[in-house]
């Protein structure tokens, strides 16, 4: 069933399926399914692994029964952690970024988002303004590679430029989480290296 993975749900309530990423090497199918197999609501758990050494890349995708029981589980395990390890559970919709990235048909409509507070997830983010703009398409808060820890500012991506704008000034300085979130416009990131080392530090410039 893995060959029409291009359909792209006609709806977020259609996506059961959450991404898993940030997983040790040893972490594999039995271990997930020990760790989601007690809600009785978990389908199917895939690792993604390497074609030719057979590894373990690092993330897979864990498929339940319905949306809700998926949104259940991220609001539950996002952050947390794993049994048995210091590491937290990484968990975002699968349906974001799946595919986007490499032949995303529109602009991106994406704005910065700084001063977040270090409990932010992406998808807490995510929700922030999709409360308001039912045109999210999803929001990414980077996060440091050694630590996992968010490292205060993120993006968010909108599919309608207009929603994008209104969010610029409308979203700015209200308050995620504990802080009041600084707003401005993302560069977009070419694929010249040179514009790419500005793409973040321009939206950290003050606003004036």
């Amino acid at each position: 069933q893995h060959h029409h993975h291009h359909h792209h749900p006609a709806s977020l309530e259609e996506v059961r399926t959450l991404w898993i990423g940030d997983l040790q090497f040893w972490v594999d199918e039995s271990y997930l399914n020990s760790c989601f197999a007690h809600t009785g609501e978990l389908v199917s758990i895939k690792i993604i692994r390497n074609k030719i050494t057979g590894l373990p890349e690092g993330y897979g995708f864990v498929e339940f029964v319905s949306h809700a029981a998926a949104e259940r589980i991220l609001q539950t395990y996002n952050g947390t952690p794993m049994p048995g390890t210091e590491q937290m559970f990484r968990l975002n919709w699968a349906s974001f970024g799946a595919g986007e990235r490499h032949n995303d048909p529109g602009p991106d409509h994406s704005i910065f988002v700084g001063d977040l507070a270090p409990d932010v997830t992406d998808y807490l983010l995510q929700e922030t303004f999709r409360a308001h703009y039912p045109s999210v398409r999803g929001a990414k808060v980077v996060t440091d590679p050694n630590t996992g820890r968010s490292k205060g500012y993120g993006f968010v991506k909108f599919s309608d430029e207009t929603e994008r704008n209104r969010a610029m000034t409308e979203m700015n300085g209200v308050y995620c989480s504990t802080r009041a979130m600084r707003i401005s416009a993302a560069t977009p990131k070419k694929t010249t290296g040179f514009q790419q080392q500005y793409a973040v530090p321009k939206g950290l410039i003050p606003l004036l």
